[in-house]
């Protein structure tokens, strides 16, 4: 009887504030592998605190972990799901010529799902005669819009016009053929890393103080005098949406940060939610549960591994 071939990446998935990196950080080291951001945030240069991106991590008794699409554009910049899918593609290829196993880590689901998946991608141009013809439309009407559009791959968040906007016109585009991004075929190996609702919300409540006090809110008043718009901060929503509408005056810093937490709080939902329809569309994952030590769940990590390159 044929084996199954053996997974060639290995991805570490999750909510929000689970300890995703710091596992998968240690699980590249005892594997001989890279490090391959899924986050739609931490590709920005200066957008560090807000989207928990601490390079310290990727430090392992004083030697560098290798990592991939971190700091690859200006904040400012957009970067959506068709760009994400042909860096992949290139950090892929650059790993597999030099014989190094890829550690895929990150909460962003449609990221990841466009991965896991090998999503095949059609850019799609900017589209003026559209928007104009939308623009006279209110947020719940766009919101039907999409909804009686969109594919069962795409979703978007609907608290930012300007989203929900390029959704509608990707999803008007969707057969254009007019470049095309493909993720190489994967056999992956997914881990999870989950808390119970109890402790995700306290984990999330303690990482959001945490965040605050080291100058989350000066991060963001940095962006913007570096010439990012408030329209683009407000775009890459949570920590940066809700510190710019606190430095524009819409809200003080206790409704600033009683609002973001729930807003954080839904997203770990959402989250949960994705991972969940990549199971029943036939995804494994191996749910790890992270309020365990983390020496605890690398070893069962590495159990799982073996268990499937079957190794010793």
């Amino acid at each position: 009887m044929e084996h199954e071939p053996s997974p060639n990446l290995l991805a570490v998935v999750g909510h929000t504030a689970a300890g995703k990196t710091a596992l998968a950080v240690r699980l590249a080291r005892a594997l001989g592998g890279e490090l391959v951001s899924a986050d739609s945030r931490q590709v920005y240069r200066g957008m560090d605190i807000g989207t928990g991106k601490d390079l310290g991590e990727y430090l392992l008794d004083g030697r560098p972990l290798p990592y991939h699409l971190i700091d690859i554009r200006e904040a400012g910049q957009k970067y959506d799901l068709f760009h994400f899918v042909q860096d992949f593609a290139a950090v892929w290829e650059q790993l597999r010529q030099r014989g190094s196993l890829p550690v895929l880590c990150g909460g962003s689901g449609l990221y990841l799902d466009a991965v896991l998946s090998a999503y095949q991608l059609r850019a799609v141009p900017r589209d003026p005669e559209l928007r104009a013809r939308l623009e006279s439309l209110d947020q719940r009407q766009l919101v039907e819009l999409y909804e009686s559009m969109r594919l069962p791959h795409n979703h978007t968040d609907y608290d930012s016009r300007q989203r929900l906007l390029r959704a509608i016109e990707i999803a008007h585009h969707e057969k254009e053929q007019t470049g095309r991004a493909e993720a190489p075929r994967v056999r992956p190996l997914v881990l999870g890393m989950r808390l119970d609702r109890d402790a995700r919300r306290e984990s999330i409540a303690r990482r959001l103080r945490h965040r605050l006090e080291n100058g989350l809110v000066e991060e963001v008043e940095g962006l913007l005098r570096q010439g990012v718009s408030a329209e683009d901060l407000i775009y890459y929503g949570l920590e940066y949406k809700f510190a710019a509408l606190h430095l524009a005056g819409q809200m003080d810093r206790g409704q600033m940060e009683s609002r973001l937490r729930v807003a954080i709080q839904q997203f770990a939902k959402r989250q949960m939610t994705w991972f969940r329809k990549m199971e029943r569309e036939g995804m494994p994952i191996h749910w790890l549960d992270a309020a365990r030590p983390l020496d605890e769940n690398l070893a069962q990590a590495l159990d799982l591994w073996r268990a499937a390159t079957r190794t010793p």
